[in-house]
């Protein structure tokens, strides 16, 4: 499934690629010609050097800085002034380097006295912070007019930029990092490299240093505005960390977006790391723990996804909130036995006791009224199968398996009524239960809010990815959700709020074909204000150790998040918000 703003990034790169390649066409024109020829007569010592911009920012949605720029420092020795002096100072080079760069003294006289072959220069330190730069040239200065093997003659600064992140380890897996050859990995400093880093210039630089003034100004990447609340992603990240603490999971997914708009409010996932050590990736992320579960991971979501197969059957019209359904404990589908979540007998039912009670064999039932091609044609309506178009590098598809495929069985059908044997990721979730919570269309996730260059700032506009069904029946779903959470008294239910949602438990498959029933994914999906949605909460912890439930585990940590919700977002509680206007 396409993104069909996915044109707009691709159009600003087209023109930034475009505008550079004329850039390098001219200077290479200008370098050929006898203009060129007559400067270089002039000016021999001067050539032509490349100057890369600063890479463009990271903000909030308020201004806040996540990703900026600072200057460090190339400290090197320039050997062509040692040998000159018959490497007098190398000692002394050697020892201040050791005090202030923190290098080892016998190395550092090693590459400064046994150079490779025609090396003219050494870098001792590529990313000297300010204060050991201004120390070294302190000295440097202080000593000068002493003996020559008691200066640092020969030793040099250059300052450049690097990538700094104010916040530390706040949206980390969100923003990605930058290497310090300048190469932006995961996030959004993967998905938009070519536009964080801009456009590289190469101009003729005189050797004259009183000609520093015709040096080019180069403009900056391009900065992101990102849909991100700073103080939103802060407290999620807080809660869903102490539920992990709480619970004993495995590791956690908390994805909070505006369900009209598609905006990312937050998404917070574990573990996490400080993005300016990005050195110990290998070591916070082994093996193939992904960096992003939320849109990298995909797993059995178990009962949350019965919420769209409920919405498909509402939708074709096989069922209505008020149909009956007698359970006995079991459904029998493609010849094999299907039992409910706790061997419970549930008896007659009506749809939402089935949505209630999390009754599997009901789902079953429903997802056998549908049939086959009403059923999967639904699940590829949602989205499932398919990424997101999430602007985020490293998104995974997940699995939805299709009638006529090979590893296809019917008794899928019956299973993936109930969110297993189909894998997901919680963003292709969460923008799946969009189309319930906003009137039947879903729209896309997106983090990036606007682009801004050269002073000019673009907004990205909200997407709608489609309407899988109608406005009707996604109120009616709204209502069935919210009714069977106040019957269950659930424990996401926030006093003074109607909200809407569904938990799950799945059991977690295992290399051998069966499920192992001791551990499982707990989730929970939810969104409200039921009448007027201004948030959607996708909650996965990873094998809890606590309790296997998610209605025990996730349900409490959608509630945490939507207390918070309500009070950074201004949302006062319904009896408030929907009272009559005055006169």
């Amino acid at each position: 499934m396409k993104n069909p703003h996915t044109w707009r990034y691709v159009t600003v790169q087209i023109m930034l690629v475009v505008f550079g390649f004329s850039i390098l066409v001219q200077i290479l024109r200008i370098q050929h010609s006898a203009e060129a020829k007559a400067i270089l007569d002039k000016d021999p010592g001067g050539g032509v050097q490349t100057f890369y911009p600063a890479r463009g920012e990271i903000l909030d949605l308020k201004g806040h800085l996540l990703a900026g720029n600072k200057i460090v420092y190339e400290v090197g020795v320039d050997l062509q002034v040692l040998n000159e002096n018959e490497y007098a100072n190398a000692n002394t080079i050697a020892l201040a380097a050791s005090v202030y760069l923190d290098l080892d003294f016998a190395t550092v006289l090693n590459w400064i006295t046994q150079p490779p072959e025609e090396l003219r220069y050494i870098v001792l330190d590529n990313f000297a912070s300010s204060d050991e730069e201004k120390a070294l040239m302190d000295l440097q200065e202080s000593v000068k007019d002493k003996p020559r093997d008691q200066t640092l003659e020969g030793l040099n600064s250059e300052p450049h930029l690097v990538r700094t992140y104010p916040e530390g380890s706040l949206a980390a897996n969100i923003i990605g990092f930058v290497t310090q050859e300048g190469v932006g990995y995961y996030g959004v400093e993967e998905k938009y490299n070519s536009l964080l880093a801009g456009v590289p210039v190469k101009v003729w630089v005189s050797a004259d240093p009183n000609r520093a003034e015709e040096l080019p100004n180069i403009p900056p990447g391009v900065t992101l505005i990102l849909t991100l609340d700073r103080e939103v992603q802060a407290s999620v990240e807080e809660i869903l960390d102490a539920a992990i603490l709480n619970t004993g999971a495995a590791s956690g997914t908390v994805v909070v977006m505006d369900p009209k708009t598609g905006e990312i409010l937050a998404l917070a996932v574990t573990p996490h790391m400080n993005l300016n050590e990005y050195s110990r990736f290998k070591e916070i992320f082994p093996g193939e723990t992904p960096f992003d579960r939320a849109i990298s991971q995909a797993y059995e979501p178990g009962s949350v996804y019965k919420i769209l197969t409920m919405a498909a059957a509402l939708d074709k019209g096989v069922v209505k909130p008020e149909d009956t359904y007698w359970d006995s404990g079991i459904n029998l589908i493609g010849g094999v036995a299907i039992r409910n979540w706790n061997n419970t007998v549930w008896g007659q039912q009506d749809m939402i006791g089935c949505l209630q009670h999390s009754i599997n064999t009901c789902l079953v039932h429903v997802a056998s009224l549908l049939g086959n091609d009403s059923f999967y044609s639904y699940m590829q309506k949602f989205g499932i199968g398919h990424t997101t178009g999430i602007d985020l590098a490293g998104e995974a598809t997940g699995h939805l398996k299709l009638p006529g495929d090979s590893d296809w069985y019917p008794i899928d059908l019956g299973t993936n009524a109930f969110g297993q044997g189909v894998s997901v990721t919680p963003i292709q979730m969460v923008m799946a239960a969009s189309a319930i919570a906003n009137d039947g269309k879903m729209v896309y996730p997106h983090l990036v809010l606007a682009m801004v260059q050269d002073g000019w700032q673009q907004n990205i506009s909200p997407q709608v990815a489609g309407s899988p069904i109608s406005a009707a029946t996604a109120h009616t779903l709204n209502d069935m959700l919210a009714i069977s959470l106040e019957k269950e008294s659930s424990n996401s239910l926030v006093p003074g709020y109607h909200i809407a949602g569904k938990t799950g438990t799945a059991q977690i498959p295992t290399p051998y074909g069966v499920y192992d029933s001791s551990t499982t994914n707990a989730s929970f999906v939810g969104w409200g204000p039921v009448d007027d949605p201004k948030f959607l909460i996708y909650v996965w912890l990873e094998k809890p150790q606590t309790s296997i439930w998610g209605s025990e585990v996730a349900a409490p940590v959608f509630k945490q998040v939507v207390e918070k919700l309500v009070v950074l977002m201004g949302i006062p509680p319904d009896v408030v918000r929907l009272q009559p206007a005055g006169p």
